[in-house]
């Protein structure tokens, strides 16, 4: 059991079998597979579910660093900083900007394959909550994008910088990563709140 389950690639897998199982115990939920496969509405839901699979992921490593990794970086004696600076940070922010990009990506197909794309991106009543939400989101993303991971990228040193741009870099990402914290609280209200307006 422990050989199964430190494998992360089998655990995974084990996770979606353990999904199937459920569905299809559940029969109301998953009804007739071969019918609901070519169902709207299902491949609506269904991108729903990725949608906030991967938004876990983007605001759980979000948090993460801006939580655990950073408050503890100050605490760790020098001669061990190398391991998370040089192993854990490069692949948690691998995992952080393509969860990051799945998330807005799957979230415009949900507007979209549910009509009310446009319209949100609008702030058009009925979708303004959502339409903040995705707002936030998108800026998030290209913050993620555009200014975390190019200074991280500086700040250690996978890209090759003098000292002070280093610094400079570690510092940039660091306040484009609060202000990301900042906003995924009003952007996780939003998308909730939605429910509660409706659509």
């Amino acid at each position: 059991m422990g050989a199964f389950f430190s494998s992360l690639g089998k655990t995974i897998t084990a996770g979606v079998v353990l999904l199937v199982i459920i569905l299809l115990a559940v029969g109301a939920i998953f009804g007739d597979a071969g019918a609901r496969l070519g169902d709207h509405v299902w491949w609506a839901f269904v991108m729903r579910w990725l949608h906030v699979l991967s938004g876990v992921m983007w605001i759980g490593l979000l948090w993460y660093f801006n939580f655990v990794q950073t408050p503890s970086m100050p605490k760790i004696p020098d001669e061990q900083k190398p391991a998370v600076s040089k192993v854990i940070a490069p692949t948690a922010l691998f995992w952080f900007r393509w969860s990051a990009l799945s998330t807005v990506v799957t979230g415009l197909l949900v507007a979209s394959m549910n009509g009310y794309l446009g319209n949100a991106l609008m702030l058009s009543k009925g979708v303004h909550a959502i339409g903040i939400g995705m707002w936030l989101a998108l800026i998030m993303a290209f913050n993620v994008w555009f200014i975390i991971w190019p200074n991280q990228k500086k700040a250690l040193g996978i890209v090759t910088v003098t000292p002070e741009e280093k610094a400079a870099a570690a510092k940039m990402a660091g306040m484009t990563s609060r202000i990301n914290t900042m906003l995924s609280i009003p952007m996780l209200f939003c998308m909730v709140a939605q429910q509660n307006v409706g659509m």
